[in-house]
């Protein structure tokens, strides 16, 4: 689940930038990179944060979970998902 993402990082924010709005990107990234979680987050939420990956149109955020609570990470061996948001 995480190597094929973390291998391919720049591949994720491209298939993110392709899409026309920020919920096919979701749909784009979820197809993809399965059982990984994409949430769609607006960038003012997440501006304390630094981006994993920055593309032309979108944003990425690797996601971990506790299997409670869900947190940012840059640690890609952790990623059980990504946040994502367009541009601001």
């Amino acid at each position: 689940m995480v190597a094929p993402l973390s291998a391919s990082l720049d591949e994720a924010i491209a298939l993110a930038d392709s899409a026309s709005t920020v919920r096919e990107a979701a749909l784009l990234l979820r197809e993809r990179y399965a059982p990984l979680k994409v949430v769609v987050v607006d960038a003012f939420d997440m501006r304390e944060e630094t981006p994993a990956a920055t593309g032309t149109k979108r944003l990425l955020w690797g996601a971990a979970s506790d299997g409670h609570c869900w947190q940012v990470t840059a640690d890609l061996g952790q990623v059980a998902g990504l946040y994502l948001a367009d541009k601001g």
